[in-house]
Order: C-alpha cells, then sequence, then structure tokens
C-alpha cells in the first residue's frame, strides 16, 4: 500500500544529493563509479516525483565549490553529466518533464552547455514536472549576483529602491518564477545545507537521512516523504490559527 497522501504531497522538493564519493570508498571504488551509481539514483527519484505527482523538482548537481576537486574527477562529471541529458531527454519528452537549470552557466565547458541548451529547448513545450538541475550553483554567488543585477536596473531608472520588496527581488533570483521548495531531503548524514538555495529554504522542512545517495531507494524516498506529511508548517503562525484555517476550509 502507499502510505502517501496525495493532497498533501509538497509541490517543490529540493535534493542535496550528498554521498556518491563515501559509497564508493566503502566498496574500495573509484569515486566516478559512486557518481556513476548515483546517476542511476537521480533517474528512479525523478520518475518517482513524476509519477506522484510533484511538480517541481530541484536537484543539486554541481556545486560551485566543486570545481575544486581534483581535475579529473571534475571531468568525469561532467562527461557523465552530459551522457546522463543525452540519454534521459527522450524520457523527459514521454513523462513529459521539463528541464531547467540555475547556477552560473558561464563556468560550465561550452559542450555541456550546448547539450543542456537542446535539452532545455526540445522539452520547453512540456507541462508537467519542472526538473531543475542545479549546476555550477552557490546560493551566496546567487544571492549577490541578483543584487548587482537589481542595483544595476536601480542605476538605470527601471527600478526605484521603494518598490524593492521581498517578492520583487526574488524575480532577481536564479529561481525567479519558481516556488520556493517545501521539503529539502539531503543524504549520506551530513546535517547542513551547503550553501544551496540560501534564500528560498527560509520555511523549507528539513530532512536528514544517514543513507547515501546511491542507496537512495524508492522506500528511502517515501519513508521521507510520509515524515514530511508528518508535519505542521505554520509559516509563524500558531497551531490553533492552522487548524482554524483548516475548519473554515472545509466548511466553505
Amino acid at each position: 500500500m502507499n502510505p502517501l497522501d496525495p493532497d498533501k504531497l509538497p509541490v517543490h522538493l529540493a535534493i542535496i544529493m550528498d554521498g556518491n564519493g563515501r559509497w564508493a570508498k566503502q566498496r574500495m571504488l573509484r569515486r566516478i563509479v559512486g557518481h556513476q551509481r548515483g546517476a542511476e539514483t537521480v533517474k528512479m527519484v525523478v520518475e518517482q516525483a513524476s509519477l506522484l505527482g510533484i511538480s517541481y523538482l530541484t536537484l543539486f548537481a554541481f556545486s560551485s565549490e566543486n570545481w575544486s576537486r581534483p581535475a579529473i574527477e571534475v571531468r568525469a562529471l561532467m562527461t557523465l553529466l552530459k551522457k546522463y541529458i543525452r540519454q534521459e531527454t527522450a524520457r523527459m519528452m514521454r513523462k513529459n518533464i521539463r528541464y531547467n537549470v540555475i547556477g552560473n552557466r558561464s563556468e560550465l565547458p561550452g559542450d555541456v552547455n550546448a547539450i543542456l541548451d537542446e535539452a532545455i529547448a526540445k522539452t520547453s513545450g512540456n507541462t508537467g514536472m519542472v526538473l531543475t538541475l542545479a549546476l555550477s550553483y552557490g546560493g551566496r554567488q546567487e544571492l549577490s549576483m541578483a543584487a548587482a543585477r537589481l542595483a544595476q536596473d536601480v542605476l538605470t531608472g527601471k527600478l526605484t529602491p521603494e518598490k524593492i520588496d521581498v517578492d520583487v527581488f526574488g524575480t532577481y533570483l536564479d529561481t525567479g518564477g519558481l516556488p520556493d521548495p517545501d521539503f529539502l531531503i539531503r543524504t549520506s548524514g551530513e546535517m547542513r545545507i551547503s550553501n544551496f538555495l540560501l534564500w528560498q529554504l527560509a520555511y523549507t522542512e528539513l530532512y536528514f537521512t544517514e543513507t547515501n545517495w546511491p542507496d537512495f531507494t524508492i522506500n528511502e524516498f517515501i519513508k521521507a516523504l510520509v515524515d514530511y506529511q508528518s508535519r505542521e508548517r505554520r509559516f509563524g503562525k500558531t497551531s490553533d490559527q492552522i487548524s482554524r484555517r483548516g475548519d473554515d476550509l472545509s466548511n466553505a
């Protein structure tokens, strides 16, 4: 039996996919083997999230800090990314999933950007789940670049300072047009957000599991979502206020 309530699923799910290298080290394998196994988990989670009706899925695939890893590992990751996009675009079309990318794409190799552009264009008409890949992404970098773009618009007269509020600032972020994540999953036991979606995670429910990403199964995924559905999201309100609002809606 599926223990999930379809009316209480997160609209936007974000995942920090951690533990590929740790998984490989535990088995005395090369780190790239862990990344390859992790790519298989990505395929499963994307498919399951789409089947469940989750509207937005954002995956932290490659951080701005990951460029400091050994060059051989970075090249292998870029090759794996290209392979994944090539192989999965046809499936995205069949599943009505649309690709999206956030992050500093100017740092990505030209051939990677070309493949991403092709996949984004090909899936642009799809109306199902939006799959966002965070590539060469850092939350602080995103905020600083958003502030710079906003300042430029103020300087050129496109925007006046008194018009700047939370909603306006959000449109300058890479995620402009996307709702904030309702739920964040991080695998491998690390209990931090690692410079990921710093602005957007303000009211996100956080879930940490010891399971390394390559071992993150369907059952682990369902377990995380069940945990999310057990939580009360108050957004600064009291439990009584949330309860009364629920009663009002049910009597409407």
